[in-house]
Parts: structure tokens; sequence; C-alpha cells
């Protein structure tokens, strides 16, 4: 009879297993324990021990055996007994007992029972599919030494802010991948992208000002005339030209309406030029294809902007 399958059976389901006239074997609840000096994690789990003064049957053990045997409970019963009887007889005559996956049980110099279980299975099923876990210790000093070296070597300095901008980063790159530091990335990936957030302000200024200042030009220009214009609406507007003086505005659209364009004056804009529309556009691709239209047959320099009106 397998007796140790049995047990290892109940052991997961009950904190208490009675082996009748042997012993109990008892689980008590162990919380996850960390090895300071291997490193290594272990999950919680059931250690088992043995008391042999609890001998009087429980009816647990006997009960299990009758229902997965499907033989009667007396018939259990009896085949308990003589298997333990068996045990006692082994052991009395110096020999280890071993349930498998349980624990080995032999006899002291004063004929008690010495139990040592077994711990390479964890009888909580709580902890099902957690396994020990190692890790490396993290050398902190060592990298700190490391770093010392390298600044002797190569020393960071920044005379000039602009100049030497990307040797800084650079710098403090080399720093940070030989630190490990994440805090150190961070800090760097910050400063670049400041440094390119200001750069592209700086070119979409420089863009705009260039845009808003460019004239059309007109070989013939037309004398200045009132112009009544439609209200248009829309906040996509391809613009056809910039002027400083409205005059010159004023004629640019005649011309354009002359062409089929539904061209007026935008407004003034913050470097005081007016701005001349060929047409508003409430589509966003409507105004794409405009666009590309008017570039391509009309004025290359024309461009979209993008203006909720008022």
């Amino acid at each position: 009879m397998q007796l140790e399958t049995y047990i290892s059976d109940l052991l997961y389901r009950y904190d208490c297993v009675t082996i009748p006239e042997l012993g109990a074997l008892l689980t008590k609840r162990h919380s996850a324990v960390i090895d300071e000096v291997s490193s290594a994690f272990y999950p919680p789990k059931k250690v088992i021990s043995f008391n042999e003064q609890l001998q009087q049957s429980d009816g647990l053990l006997v009960s299990y055996i009758s229902e997965v045997e499907k033989i009667p409970f007396s018939t259990a019963s009896e085949k308990v007994q003589k298997y333990v009887r068996s045990i006692k007889s082994y052991l009395i005559e110096g020999e280890t007992i071993t349930f498998k996956n349980i624990g080995d049980m032999v006899l002291n110099n004063e004929g008690k029972i010495v139990f040592q279980p077994a711990y390479h299975i964890n009888y909580l099923t709580d902890s099902f599919g957690l396994e020990q876990l190692s890790t490396p210790e993290i050398l902190r000093e060592t990298y700190t030494k490391e770093v010392e070296e390298i600044e002797k070597v190569i020393p960071i300095t920044v005379s000039n802010p602009k100049g030497n901008r990307f040797l800084k980063y650079a710098a403090v790159a080399i720093i940070a991948l030989t630190l490990g530091i994440v805090g150190a990335g961070a800090y760097i990936n910050q400063q670049i992208a400041d440094h390119n957030k200001l750069a592209q302000e700086e070119a979409n200024e420089k863009i705009d000002h260039s845009i808003q200042e460019a004239t059309f030009v007109i070989d013939n220009p037309l004398p200045a005339a009132t112009i009544r214009l439609e209200k248009q609406s829309g906040k996509y507007h391809i613009v056809a030209g910039a002027f400083r003086v409205e005059e010159n505005a004023e004629n640019s659209i005649k011309q354009l309406r002359s062409e089929g364009f539904k061209a007026r004056i935008l407004g003034v804009n913050k470097y005081g030029l007016h701005e001349v529309v060929y047409e508003s556009f409430e589509d966003r691709m409507e105004a794409i294809e405009a666009l590309r239209d008017i570039r391509k047959n009309h004025n290359s320099s024309a461009w979209m902007l993008v203006r909720d009106l008022e």
C-alpha cells in the first residue's frame, strides 16, 4: 500500500494527518524569506513536523483510503494497522523509514521517533508555481571606483554652453552608462528634449518671419479700388502673400479675384503685415488639395495658415 501517497494528498488540504498508532504529521505555514548570504528568495510554504504523542485515529486517513480504493472502512483500517506494525519493526531494527515527498523517520537512543522533513516539496497551495529565486548582489562601491578612475582620465569641462552643448551631453551620457543609473539617463533625455524644443521654436520663428514678409509680385499694379467681399468662413487659409502697405494688398486681391480666386485680406499679423489669402476652407483635406493646385499652377510660394476666425 502506498501510504505516503495518501498522506501527501491530505497534507495539501489539512494541517494534521494522523497515522493511527504511529503519530501525527503536522503542517505550519511559514512566510516568504530572503537568504542574505545566498541572495535567494523563498516563497511561503508549509513546514512539516511530527508528533509521536498524537496516535489516536481521527478517521481522516482511513476514510480517504477507503474512498480511493473503494473498500470498506474496516478493511482500510486493518491495512493501515498492518502497515504501521511493519514500519515499527523496521524502526526497531535501526533502519530509516523514508516517506516519499514527506520525510524520514528513525529511532534515537531513547527509542523515540526522530523525524526529518523533506524540503523539496511545498504543500502550500497558495504558493503553487512559485519557485526559489536567486539574484546577484549589486556592487555599487565597485561602480563608484570605476567612475572615479574615468573622471581622472576624462575631465569634463564646459567653457562655452552653446558651442560645447553636444560635448556636455556626450560626457554626461558616458557617466550615465558607466554608473547604470536610470536617473542620469532621464536627466540627459530631458536636457536634449529642452534643447530640441528651443531649437524648433527658433526655427519656426525664422520661417514664419521669412514667409510673412514675402510679397506678392505683380508686374503691372492696378490702381487702388474699393472691393466688396462676401463673408468667408473656415480656419484653413491658403496665403498668397503679406504686404507692409495696405494698398498693395488691395491690388493683389483684385488681381487674384480677376483670376477666379475668392481672395481677401485675412488681417494684420504680429509683424504689421497685411495677409492676403486665396481662399479659406472648413475642411482640412479640401485646403490641402487647393494648396497643391495653387503651388503647381499659380504660386509655388503659397502656404497654408491654420487660424480660427474671430
